[in-house]
């Protein structure tokens, strides 16, 4: 398949730049046998069945986005000092960060990035288009100086919109995030509230938790127009045996497996390969396009997504390319905000009763 193919005009004013408030109120639109639904994220048990199962991706988002100052060792105060932009991205095996640095070019080894007073880094290299920093702090002392130096690392169609703000470290962030490591929020998940989960789970819908940490990968584009041609960045998750235990005995009892957003349901498609779910760890680069077999999911809530990217592939897949063409005319036509703030949506395939 091309590109072109998942490609469709935006209007701009359809991005959303903040959230819905509360965050049940976004609407959500829902797409089954019966045709196209409009209602609010507030009206999803209506859509719900007792023994069905949610998977929600608990990964917590790291106020990985950082301004500093750099400074080149041997040259006097003063010389030698340029502003740099940082964004985390995963760190390797030895501590080091590989990280986005703007602007690159004036990087050189030994350079040394101050963030505040207490949180600083040396320049090491670079892997491609990212750079390689060592931090001078580990573990907690890293955690406590990145939450006060750091701010949310939004996406790159809301930051050309506006800057973060305090406002973002509360709506960017889903209720139940527990596992540091995420640079990217699992969007559709910003919609729940304590409330909506707990009204799920007394009529009988039951809740696992997995966790993928979400990629700044997510926001490249696809550079390729034959997608078969197109690399995924690897992300890193895991189904925990009791994960694997839950969601395979939802399967056995004739029960709805639904994920909550694109990177749950990559997730549990990794570790679902051999045609079962099975506890799994490790980093995925599964790329879901028209054609995938899926496993696991008999469906998905999600937000909606960019033009030719690999998320309108995989609602494709789920879906069909006809049906989400049909679904997506729809959102713009009836003003649906998009992407991560935005509103969200219910794909329940007609194959999956």
């Amino acid at each position: 398949m091309k590109l072109s193919d998942f490609d469709f005009d935006l209007p701009d004013e359809l991005i959303a730049t903040r959230p819905v408030r509360p965050r049940t109120a976004s609407r959500l639109l829902v797409a089954d046998d019966t045709g196209i639904t409009d209602a609010h994220v507030s009206d999803l048990p209506a859509w719900l069945r007792p023994g069905d199962r949610l998977v929600l991706n608990d990964t917590k988002v790291i106020p990985g986005r950082l301004f500093g100052t750099r400074t080149r060792p041997g040259q006097a105060p003063g010389e030698g000092v340029a502003r740099i932009e940082v964004t985390l991205l995963s760190p390797d095996t030895s501590g080091a960060w590989h990280v986005m640095a703007k602007p690159l070019r004036k990087l050189r080894d030994g350079d040394v990035i101050a963030f505040s007073d207490a949180l600083t880094a040396e320049y090491i290299g670079r892997n491609d288009d990212q750079a390689v920093i060592r931090f001078n702090l580990a573990g907690d002392a890293f955690d406590a100086a990145l939450e006060t130096a750091g701010k949310m690392p939004l996406p790159p169609y809301i930051a050309a919109k506006r800057a973060a703000d305090d406002q973002d470290n509360e709506d960017y962030q889903t209720v139940f995030a527990r596992n540091s490591g995420a640079v990217a929020a699992p969007t559709a998940s910003l919609h729940f509230d304590e409330a909506l989960l707990a009204r799920v789970e007394a009529m009988g819908v039951g809740l696992t938790h997995v966790t993928l940490h979400v990629g700044a990968g997510t926001f490249l584009p696809v550079k390729v127009d034959n997608i078969s041609e197109h690399k995924m960045h690897a992300e890193w998750g895991q189904v925990s045996a009791e994960a694997a235990q839950e969601i395979a005995a939802t399967k056995a009892a004739g029960g709805r497996v639904i994920p909550v957003g694109t990177t749950a349901l990559r997730l549990i498609e990794s570790a679902a390969r051999n045609g079962w779910i099975e506890p799994w760890v490790g980093e995925t680069d599964i790329f879901i396009t028209p054609g995938f077999q899926f496993n696991v999911a008999d469906g998905l809530m999600t937000n909606f997504h960019l033009p030719k990217s690999t998320l309108m592939m995989l609602v494709s897949a789920l879906m069909g390319t006809d049906c989400m063409r049909e679904v997506y005319s729809h959102a713009i036509e009836n003003k649906y905000r998009f992407f991560s703030y935005g509103d969200s949506s219910l794909l329940l395939p007609t194959d999956k009763k």
